[in-house]
């Protein structure tokens, strides 16, 4: 099994670094929840809620979000030109070193 590192971002320099396994077509929205941070994920991780909304602080490129994740961030009372919802990230090799930060709930 192969890990990567993702770090969330708690304050300001200061940063957790969470194993991500990529075998197992998990997404950061997952893994995030797992790790016990206040992500909702109400619709499931059907880009329907933006409840599980990240800013990507640092680290490897991200795909374009697709038009239905655009839709959601719209949506957002307080967007960031690197938020980003976390069901659309699917945990890969190249995402190791990606630094998150978890947005506050709207």
């Amino acid at each position: 099994m192969s890990d990567i590192r993702i770090y969330v971002e708690e304050a300001p320099g200061q940063r957790r670094e969470l194993p991500a396994p990529t075998d197992m077509g998990l997404s950061l929205m997952e893994l995030l929840k797992a790790s016990d941070y206040p992500i909702q994920a109400t619709c499931g991780g059907m880009a329907l809620c933006a409840t599980c909304h990240v800013e990507i602080l640092a680290g490897p490129p991200l795909p374009e979000p697709s038009d239905d994740e655009w839709a959601m961030l719209d949506t957002l009372p307080l967007l960031h030109e690197t938020s980003r919802l976390s069901c659309q990230i699917r945990l890969a090799p190249n995402l190791d070193g990606l630094v998150v930060r978890v947005a506050e709930p709207a």
